[in-house]
C-alpha cells in the first residue's frame, strides 16, 4: 500500500481540513467547540443536529456496548429503559397502529410505497426510515458502529404525511427529548441514548404527539435486536428481499441473516414476505412458525395485473415490482384490519399455498392504491435527473444483489434514453463505498457498463470545516476516506487490466496534480483501463464531471489546477463536446445524498 501512501500524503495537503491522528470524538470536540451546548428549547435547528452529532461518538456509550455485544438482548432491554426514561411505555407504542418492515434490500422503497398508497386514503401517515445506516470502523475503538444515516438533511428521517418533519418541529421535539433523557444523568448511569436509538425515540414521540393515523417503521440492521423491535404489537410485519450485509452484526449466511430479519414476528400478527432462495424462506417460516405469526408469500405484481390495467411505479427498475407487491399487501391487511370499506368491496381470493408458505390473498389494486404506486416518489433509489446534455442516475446500491439490479436497471434506461441522431456520448461512473463493504466485488459488478470514466471520492459535499451539521460524520477521520477511495481506484484498474490480460498485474502510476490541484490523484490512460480519478469532494468531482454544462449546478470556475494533469485536461474536453454524458452515482447513499445536495439545492431548504 505504499502507492496508497504516498497518494494519500499529497491528498492531506490539498485538503482543506485534516484529521491525521485524531480520534473521531476528538474531531467532534473541536467542531463543537465552538457552538456551547443549547440549554433551553428554541434553538435554531443546526444546533439542535449539532447536538445530536455529538451522539455518534458517545465514549460512555461505545464502553456500553463494547460490553453488550456479547449479549444482544441487553441492548432491547437498554432500549426499553430509555423509552421509559423519555415519558413513554412499550404499550403506548400500540396507538401508532405500527407496519413494521425489515430486509436486505428493497425496505425503504417498500415503507415509501406503503405510505403513499396508504396516505391515498385520506389517512395522516407517520414514517420512520432508516435509510440504510453507515456502517464504518471506528479507530481506535474497533467495532461497528451506526451515523447519519440520511440524505441531505436529518429531518427526512422522521416524516409526517410524506414530507420531513419542520426544522422547527425537529428542535423543539429534539430538544424536548434531549433534556427530558438528561434528567436522568448521574454517576451510575448512561443518560443518552446514541445517534440512531435518540431518532428513534424522537420518531415515536414525533408521532404520538401529532397523532398520526399510522406510522411505517423501518427496520435500522437486522431486526431481532434492532432498537425499532420494541415494538410488541405492530398491526402488520413485512419482510424484503434478503441478502448478504452487515456480516459482522448479523452473520455471514443469508441463513443468519434470516434468522434475524424474522426476529421481528410477533403472534397474531400477519407478516408479508416475497419470494426468497430456498434456504432463507424455510427460516422465515420457521421463524414464523415458532412465534405463531401467520406468514404468507406475496404473489408476484404480474397475479395482481391478470384482468385489469398494468400498474405504474413511481419508482424505476425491475426490482421495485416485488417491492411494490409486498407494500400492497401490506396496505391491504392493514386496511382490512381498520375495517376499510373500500378493501372489504375488492374481490379478494386466497389461492392456496406455493413451496413452504401460504400465499398472500389476490385481490385487485383500488384506485387508491394503483395512483398510490405511480406518485411514490423516493430519492437516491433508481433517480433519474435530466439536466441538458447530462443525465444523472442516482441509486444508493451498496450491496452485491442491489448493485446488480442497480446495473440491470442502468443498463436498461440508457436503452430508453439512446438518440436516433445523437453525437458522440460519454458514460461515467461515479463511486464510492464504506465500512467493511467488499468493494472490489461491487466495482466488478459495475465492469459490463463499460464506462469511458470512474470517478470516486469521499462522502464529503465540500472539503471545507463548514461542512454543515448535516452531513457531519465525526465516526471515520479524513485519512481514512481518502485512503478508501484510492483502495477503490487501485480496485478498478487491476479488474480492467485483469479483464484485458489476465498475466498483466501492476500497479497503478497515479500521480496528483501539482500543488493545490483539486484532483488528487489519477490513472493515466492504457488501451486496457477506464481512465480513472480520485477527487477529494463531491464538489470537485461534479464540477469536472459536468463542466458547467448542468443548467442548475454552477459552481465558480473550477481553478486551473481541477485540470493540471493532461488527462484530467482531455478528459474535460471531451465531457465539454459530448452530445450526451451519462453519470450513474452508486455505491452509497451518503454518497447519493450529497449528489442531491448539489444537484438539486432545494433537498437542504
Amino acid at each position: 500500500m505504499s502507492w496508497a501512501r504516498s497518494h494519500l500524503r499529497s491528498a492531506l495537503s490539498l485538503a482543506a481540513v485534516s484529521a491525521r491522528g485524531a480520534t473521531a470524538e476528538g474531531a467532534a470536540r473541536r467542531w463543537l467547540s465552538a457552538w456551547p451546548a443549547p440549554q433551553e428549547p428554541g434553538m435554531e435547528y443546526q444546533d439542535a443536529v449539532r447536538m445530536l452529532n455529538t451522539l455518534q461518538t458517545n465514549a460512555s456509550y461505545l464502553e456500553q456496548v463494547k460490553r453488550q455485544r456479547s449479549d444482544p438482548q441487553a441492548q432491547l432491554e437498554a432500549m426499553e429503559v430509555y423509552l421509559s426514561r423519555s415519558g413513554l411505555q412499550v404499550e403506548d407504542l400500540n396507538r401508532l397502529n405500527i407496519i413494521h418492515v425489515t430486509g436486505t434490500k428493497g425496505k425503504g422503497s417498500t415503507c415509501a410505497f406503503t405510505e403513499r398508497i396508504l396516505r391515498n386514503y385520506g389517512l395522516k401517515t407517520g414514517f420512520f426510515s432508516s435509510v440504510r445506516p453507515l456502517q464504518t470502523q471506528l479507530r481506535p475503538v474497533g467495532y461497528s458502529h451506526f451515523s447519519s444515516p440520511h440524505l441531505v438533511q436529518v429531518r427526512e428521517r422522521i416524516r409526517i404525511n410524506g414530507k420531513p418533519i419542520s426544522p422547527e418541529l425537529f428542535t423543539k421535539h429534539f430538544w424536548r427529548l434531549y433534556h427530558q433523557l438528561e434528567e436522568f444523568k448521574d454517576d451510575s448511569h448512561i443518560s443518552m441514548p446514541a445517534y440512531f436509538r435518540f431518532l428513534t425515540l424522537m420518531a415515536f414521540h414525533v408521532f404520538l404527539q401529532e397523532k398520526v393515523d399510522l406510522a411505517v417503521v423501518e427496520v435500522g440492521i437486522g431486526g431481532a435486536y434492532d432498537c425499532t423491535n420494541i415494538i410488541r404489537k405492530p398491526l402488520v410485519c413485512g419482510v424484503s428481499s434478503l441478502g448478504i450485509d452487515h456480516t459482522s452484526l448479523l452473520g455471514d449466511t443469508v441463513e443468519k441473516i434470516a434468522w434475524q430479519k424474522g426476529g421481528i414476528f410477533k403472534p397474531g400478527v400477519p407478516a408479508f414476505t416475497v419470494l426468497q432462495p430456498e434456504g432463507p424462506l424455510a427460516v422465515l417460516r420457521d421463524r414464523a412458525q415458532q412465534t405463531s405469526c401467520p406468514l404468507y408469500l406475496c404473489p408476484p405484481l404480474e397475479v395482481l395485473e391478470e384482468g385489469g390495467l398494468p400498474l405504474t411505479l413511481g419508482l424505476e427498475g425491475e426490482h421495485q415490482r416485488s417491492n411494490a407487491a409486498l407494500a400492497l399487501q401490506l396496505a391491504h391487511s392493514w386496511l382490512e384490519q381498520q375495517g376499510h370499506q373500500d378493501v372489504r368491496e375488492l374481490k379478494v381470493s386466497r389461492p392456496g399455498t406455493r413451496g413452504q408458505l401460504p400465499l398472500a390473498p389476490v385481490f385487485h389494486p383500488t384506485s387508491h392504491m394503483r395512483h398510490g404506486l405511480r406518485d411514490t416518489e423516493w430519492p437516491g433509489r433508481t433517480q433519474v435527473l435530466r439536466r441538458g446534455p447530462l443525465t444523472w442516475y442516482l441509486d444508493g446500491a451498496h450491496t452485491t444483489s442491489s448493485v446488480q439490479a442497480c446495473v440491470r436497471w442502468y443498463c436498461q434506461s440508457l436503452q430508453r434514453s439512446k438518440r436516433p441522431n445523437g453525437g458522440p456520448e460519454v458514460h461515467v461512473l461515479l463511486f464510492n463505498s464504506t465500512g467493511d463493504r467488499d468493494s472490489a466485488a461491487l466495482l466488478k459488478l459495475l465492469q459490463p457498463c463499460q464506462f469511458d470514466y470512474a470517478v470516486f471520492c469521499p462522502n464529503l459535499t465540500e472539503v471545507s470545516s463548514t461542512e454543515n451539521a448535516d452531513q457531519q460524520n465525526f465516526t471515520v477521520t479524513l485519512d481514512q476516506v481518502l485512503l478508501r477511495c484510492l483502495q477503490h481506484q487501485q480496485h478498478w484498474s487491476c479488474l480492467a487490466e485483469k479483464q484485458a490480460s489476465p498475466d498483466l498485474w501492476s500497479s497503478p502510476s497515479a500521480e496528483p496534480g501539482g500543488p493545490g490541484s483539486l484532483l488528487l490523484a489519477l490513472h493515466p490512460p492504457h488501451s486496457a483501463s477506464t481512465n480513472s480519478l480520485v477527487f477529494s469532494c463531491i464538489s470537485h468531482a461534479l464540477q469536472w464531471i459536468s463542466q458547467g454544462r448542468d443548467p442548475i449546478f454552477q459552481p465558480p470556475s473550477p481553478p486551473r489546477s481541477l485540470l493540471s494533469h493532461p488527462t484530467a485536461s482531455s478528459g474535460a474536453s471531451i465531457l465539454r463536446e459530448a452530445a450526451a454524458v451519462h453519470v450513474l452515482v452508486t455505491g452509497s447513499l451518503h454518497l447519493v445524498g450529497g449528489v442531491l445536495k448539489l444537484l438539486e439545492p432545494s433537498l437542504s431548504q
